[in-house]
């Protein structure tokens, strides 16, 4: 009877039998750390074939030295089998040596055919894939281990994104069973276009016309046959399909051009607009700088989108340059314009990119401008750029690039944003052109301008002309020619943009609150103990800045006693304010983490003694622990009350309640506002805790901002993404979120927005009643009787009107008198800056009088600095040091010569190397001192930043105050005298 065979040559057997499918679908790199049995001799040949050959070739390599080998190692192809199934690739299902994991005929179908759609549609994915992204997904879904996702970094930092997707797609596609997991990776990355293309769920037709029906999920074989053929397939005598390389990289040849790619990809869906979109739009495509005001939900980025594909066409049609950049204000936006609105319309005729300061692009921005025609950004980024072009211009871009600037939420162009500073440098570009213009010089070209916005506020206006004046300055500072708003056709807009029903919810707040007044007692005690009086009251925003100033004088003034104590201060007033938002419980346990924290930090345990002692603490860390456990009990106590609780958060069940029940809602959706991410993160619980949500179907989470300004962790931005795909796809259908969900962020359209103690200004108030546009919808307020909350809330509402009001008055405003107020209005800001700049560089040199030099106005040699000038009389301006006086020498002048009241002038200064007269002898009760004369002088300024020089008429316009002779300071004396 024959022996079974064994485990190394049943593995020994399929590689002869699925040697091409084997040699196709694994990463020989991978395979090679998982073989510890191989020589090392093999192992770097292979590798060497692999650096200069690829993949296929060193593939070849090993399966020849495996197959070599007279004698080899026992368990060897065992070992190659266990490599090929650590790394997760397709190959191990054709030599697992229990011969039961064979791939079925459709799924390996399902697989070859992905792979021929990856390889024919390379060229749309290389410009369309955020690779680490994707691969960061494939990690969560078990395709990729954590060399592949780092191999696809390594390439994503040194050659950028292109080449980071072709290390992604060169390696997912060797994977086991690895198309439909892939597609899922994609849709959960928001790469449905994608997706759809390679899943057949399109119309589409390849480069060699062979249609995708979009009703075929790529189940059965005659497209996977169809493709094959035309990409010139082999069959090996096993009877398998092996497309050949030349074949391969002809497709890639082919589709890697990025046009060609995307017109194969998806066709272009139809871009237009409804007439209340094109009245507005109709300046900004005659080329004027406007301001488009439409209502949250109105469709501006769509606008901009046409706007934008209007000016590239005309220029293409006139022969000159064009290109589009779009400024967003939040990192999310970039994505998402990208994604949803300029890249699917524009991506057939212009190249379209989106990147931000969180973006794994690494090349540098200069060349992302010269590559694109449409760039998608954060405003830091060009404003970044437009600074390093001043100090080199191979390292930065300048305005002038641009033919079209889109500014999106344009409202935020005002003050030291940075959004302003950028249309600083274009208003003063313009002022250069009009001078040139004048001198008959060429002027500098300069973008055409379009800003867009819900609301531009009022400023914080609380009459007519100074909103009126508000919304002047903004337009001042876009530099636009008018601002936009629908009048002929508003009853379409009105039909498009609902109105939600607006509600009071007022919790009645003289309830008893035990717990808040233990709060206040231990607060008290701790004030009495550090010797701290405020006259603010306890648990307000007001006590918090005051508590955190005190924290920063006692840390300056090195008093650790009451440093310690503001410290805990400030997180008893935080419990305050979680106390009066949302549950006792919440205070209690911000309050019970401290302390836990604090004690761990500076206690230590003994584990030979199992016991706790004092390792850092001294008698101020003592009492406020002491203070806080010996309170606890109690706190937990009356934390636990649910008589005491919080009413707001009753008219809030309430409100919920109602509004997820009432007909004719079928699938209601929903957000609350809250003040900061952990009332977010509380109400999130609360909500989860408590059953007769979930029985009414509500499915909640949090959505918070993603930056590191708060001690409560941010969420990073693919949570974000996350958690927005599961509020439009259904799963998610309540979000409770910070203020990051008012504006810009393309959240599904709700029908209850709550506003839950939060009043800030009238463009927060309408962005986020804005997010209530689906039919029936109601916006609600719910505060406590008392807070305010109700009369600030009537404020924003009178703003809006009051801006509304403006805006048709700017509008109606004769041209000629716009005209002279926007000049006017640009030239105040310029002279703000300037004295802006000035305020700052006195503030900066009178702190430091050093970084000031004094050169000869005709060698240059440097003579002195900043702290060697001291002012007699608060007019003259002397250096007394005795350096000083080895630099001159004193000339005769009989006609300077004059006598004052205790001074007179005897002889003139000048420079020993050049004879450039510096000022005059003078002197003062009986000293002989040098007064300067700053127009004899370069005066040489150096900050960080920069290093400039000027020439002063007066001493009076240094952005710097002398100190006062001291006389004592340089009068000699004797014991004698």
């Amino acid at each position: 009877m024959e022996a079974a065979p064994s485990r190394d040559e049943i593995v020994l057997y399929l590689v002869s039998q699925f040697r091409q499918k084997i040699r196709r679908s694994l990463q020989v790199t991978l395979v090679l750390d998982g073989m510890p049995s191989l020589s090392r001799d093999v192992k770097e040949r292979v590798r060497a074939v692999h650096r200069n050959q690829g993949d296929l070739a060193a593939a070849d390599e090993l399966l020849r030295a495996l197959e070599g080998q007279a004698r080899p190692p026992p368990g060897l192809w065992q070992e190659f089998y266990e490599a090929l199934k650590e790394g997760g690739f397709q190959a191990a299902a054709y030599v697992n040596p229990s011969l039961e994991e064979l791939p079925s005929p459709s799924l390996e179908a399902l697989n070859e055919t992905g792979a021929c759609l990856v390889e024919n549609f390379m060229g749309s994915l290389v410009e369309g894939l955020r690779a680490v992204q994707v691969a960061e997904k494939c990690v969560e879904k078990g395709l990729f281990k954590g060399e592949d996702l780092e191999r696809v970094r390594a390439e994503d930092n040194v050659l950028g994104n292109r080449a980071a997707v072709r290390e992604l797609l060169e390696r997912i596609v060797r994977k086991k069973d690895w198309f439909s997991p892939f597609l899922a990776a994609l849709r959960e990355t928001y790469h449905e276009d994608i997706a759809e293309v390679l899943s057949g769920q399109q119309d589409e037709c390849n480069e060699n016309g062979i249609s995708v029906d979009e009703t075929q999920e790529l189940q059965g074989f005659e497209v996977a046959e169809d493709l094959k053929k035309e990409i010139d397939v082999e069959h090996n005598s096993t009877g398998e399909e092996n497309i050949s390389e030349e074949s391969f990289g002809e497709a890639s040849a082919v589709s890697d051009d990025a046009d060609d790619g995307d017109k194969r990809a998806s066709p272009e869906p139809e871009l237009s607009l409804r007439d209340y979109q094109m009245e507005v739009a109709k300046p900004a495509l005659e080329g004027k700088n406007i301001i488009i005001c439409l209502p949250t939900g109105s469709g501006k980025t769509r606008v901009a989108v046409y706007i934008a594909k209007d000016h590239l066409d005309k220029k293409k049609e006139e022969g000159k340059p064009g290109k589009v950049i779009v400024l967003v204000n939040k990192v999310p936006l970039v994505e998402q314009h990208f994604r949803k609105e300029f890249h699917p319309y524009l991506k057939h005729h212009y190249k379209v990119t989106g990147l931000s300061g969180e973006s794994q692009l690494k090349i540098s921005f200069p060349e992302v401008v010269r590559d694109h025609d449409v760039i998608i950004c954060t405003a830091q980024i060009l404003e970044n750029a437009l600074s390093n072009a001043e100090r080199d211009d191979e390292e930065g871009v300048r305005l002038s690039v641009f033919s079209l600037i889109v500014i999106d939420e344009c409202h935020h162009t005002h003050k030291e944003g940075v959004y302003n500073n950028i249309m600083r440098r274009y208003l003063k570009q313009k002022r250069e052109n009009e001078k040139k213009s004048k001198e008959n010089k060429l002027r500098t070209t300069q973008p055409q301008i379009l800003g867009l916005t819900a609301s531009p506020g009022v400023g914080g206006a609380k009459n007519h002309s100074k909103a009126e004046e508000h919304i002047l300055k903004i337009c001042a500072n876009l530099d636009a020619d008018r601002i936009m708003t629908v009048k002929d056709h508003a009853s379409q807009l009105i039909s498009q943009v609902k109105e939600p029903k607006k509600k009071f919810e007022i919790a009645d707040d003289k309830r008893k609150d035990p717990f808040r007044e233990k709060l206040i007692s231990i607060m008290t005690e701790i004030q009495a103990y550090c010797k701290l009086n405020p006259n603010f009251e306890f648990g307000s925003q007001t006590y918090e800045q005051w508590i955190i100033q005190e924290e920063k004088k006692a840390a300056k003034e090195e008093d650790r006693k009451e440093r310690v104590c503001a410290e805990h201060l400030k997180k008893y007033n935080d419990a305050l304010q979680i106390n009066d938002t949302i549950r006792m419980m919440d205070a209690y346990k911000h309050l019970k983490s401290f302390y836990q924290e604090e004690r761990s930090k500076k206690m230590a345990e003994d584990e030979e003694e199992d016991e706790i002692t004092a390792s850092k603490l001294d008698e101020t860390d003592t009492f406020l622990i002491d203070l806080f456990y010996a309170k606890e009990k109690e706190l937990k106590e009356l934390a636990s009350k649910e008589q005491f609780e919080n009413k707001k958060l009753t008219k809030l069940r309430e409100t919920l309640l109602h509004e997820f029940t009432k007909e004719p809602v079928a699938k209601p959706r929903g957000i609350i506002f809250t003040k900061t991410r952990q009332s977010a993160y509380a109400l999130y619980q609360w909500i989860k805790e408590n059953s007769k949500f979930e029985e009414v179907g509500v499915k909640a989470h949090y959505l918070i901002g993603a930056g590191h300004n708060s001690e409560f962790k941010p969420m990073t931005q693919n949570e974000q993404k996350d958690v927005i795909e599961k509020f439009r796809n259904g799963k998610v259908n309540l979000l409770i979120a910070t203020t990051v969900a008012e504006e810009g962020l393309d959240i599904k359209e709700c029908n209850i927005v709550i506003r839950y103690g939060l009043v800030t200004n009238e463009i927060a108030m309408m962005q986020a009643r804005g997010r209530a546009r689906a039919d029936e919808s109601t916006y609600v307020l719910v505060a406590s009787d008392g807070s305010g909350a109700v009369e600030r809330e009537n404020v924003n509402i009178f703003r809006e009107k009051m801006m509304y009001k403006a805006i048709k008055r700017v509008q109606e405003m004769p041209q000629e008198e716009y005209s002279r107020k926007i000049l006017g209005f640009q030239l105040q800001s310029k002279m703000e800056v300037k004295m802006k700049a000035k305020k700052e560089q006195r503030k900066t040199y009178k702190q430091n009088p050093s970084l000031i030099k004094f050169l000869c106005k005709n060698c240059h040699k440097q003579i002195c600095s900043g702290e060697d000038i001291q002012v007699i009389e608060k007019m003259h301006h002397v250096n007394a040091k005795n350096e000083f006086q080895e630099l001159y020498d004193v000339r005769e002048n009989r006609t300077l010569q004059a006598k004052e009241v205790d001074y007179q002038i005897n002889g003139e200064i000048i420079c020993k190397d050049c004879g450039q007269a510096w000022g005059t002898m003078m002197v003062h009760r009986g000293l002989d001192l040098p007064c300067l004369k700053i127009t004899k002088f370069v005066v040489v300024f150096k900050d960080k930043k920069t290093v400039s020089n000027q020439i002063f008429k007066r001493w009076g316009e240094l952005p710097i105050r002398f100190p006062d002779f001291n006389y004592a300071e340089h009068c000699v004396s004797s014991d004698e005298d």
